[in-house]
């Protein structure tokens, strides 16, 4: 989500992850575009519908909305760190971007209510102070967020009787934290300059892989045990699990797409992450558009799958071809203008 950087200086392997990131979300919002009022019939679970379910929710719920968080923090800081390069005022160009872009999620929301964008710009705006914050500095402000999270998620699942408290615990252990804590991660990776220096940290980033699928694995089978036996945290549940599943899938993809050849097959989604702004409101018309003309009155997980797989192969046929056109997406250059004014921008 960041079309002021030409193509050369494109760190593609973003592109990939934010694409693939994409259709994690897809796959979570697809039911949501079928607003479900009282007295409507609800989705059936039994059956192929219900490991559907299962599966949707260990995987990827959660999970890919904080991979989408993490590249937003990323590119937030990338766009104004070249804002700067380029004499701008760089706070200030983060500001109008961030303005610019909750004025865009307001009306985002008249078609989709679930829409993330007001919030990112929110939660976005809070960063500016970090702009000029040392590595050190975000380093400690990333563990201790992430400290008060996880405490408090802990805290909600076995001590459930401490009332006093409860309020607070459910600030800090709500996702506008986990919005935060993925954008500061993506901020510091990016202001400590190491997506091109992946090579180099391969070693530590292996052994982040391995501890983070160990704990992935545990969660799983906790969520899943949770799921079956009908437990109420399991909301909280899938929340605690959320940060170590995040750096297990982008510690894989980051050591996966060092191969030439994975990046060669993957560059069509390459297209869909680069130009994820349009797309991910695109998702929202073209999803309630496809339900509205089957006649779905109810959104069951197979028919998500079905959705978010034919929604998200229209993306791809259609990046595609807009780049062999354009230099960048139509809601991106709508976002680079609110955001620019007619001043040019060098690329």
């Amino acid at each position: 989500m960041n079309p002021s950087i030409s193509q050369k200086e494109r760190i593609i392997s973003l592109d990939i992850i934010r694409g693939l990131a994409l259709f994690g979300i897809l796959l979570i919002n697809v039911a949501a575009f079928n607003v479900i009022i009282e007295g409507d019939p609800l989705p059936d679970y039994s059956g192929i519908n219900g490991i559907i379910s299962t599966l949707i929710t260990i995987l990827v719920e959660k999970k890919f909305f904080s991979i989408f968080s993490f590249l937003f923090g990323a590119g937030l800081y990338i766009f104004t760190s070249r804002a700067e390069s380029r004499g701008d005022k760089p706070r200030w160009r983060m500001a109008r971007r961030l303005l610019a872009l909750l004025l865009l999620g307001v009306i985002h929301m008249f078609i989709f209510w679930g829409t993330i964008l007001p919030i990112y710009s929110i939660v976005g705006l809070i960063l500016i102070p970090f702009y000029r914050t040392k590595v050190s500095t975000l380093k400690k402000w990333l563990v201790g967020s992430v400290t008060i999270y996880i405490v408090s998620l802990i805290v909600k699942i076995f001590l459930p009787s401490i009332k006093l408290i409860a309020p607070i615990l459910d600030f800090f252990s709500n996702d506008l934290i986990l919005i935060f804590i993925m954008f500061l991660a993506g901020f510091l990776t990016a202001k400590a300059n190491w997506f091109v220096q992946i090579k180099r940290l391969s070693k530590q980033i292996r052994w982040i892989q391995i501890g983070t699928c160990v704990l992935f694995i545990v969660f799983s089978i906790w969520i899943w045990n949770a799921l079956q036996s009908g437990d109420h945290n399991v909301k909280f549940i899938i929340e605690l699990g959320a940060i170590p599943a995040t750096l297990f899938y982008l510690s894989t993809l980051f050591l996966l797409l060092e191969n030439k050849l994975v990046v060669k097959l993957l560059r069509p989604i390459a297209r869909v992450g680069q130009m994820a702004f349009t797309n991910y409101i695109a998702q929202s018309i073209i999803g309630t558009t496809i339900i509205s003309l089957i006649g779905l009155e109810v959104v069951s997980p197979k028919d998500v799958v079905y959705i978010a797989i034919l929604i998200y192969v229209i993306q791809i046929i259609f990046s595609i071809v807009w780049f062999k056109f354009f230099p960048m997406g139509p809601l991106e250059k709508v976002w680079r203008f609110m955001t620019y004014g007619k001043k040019s921008v060098t690329k």
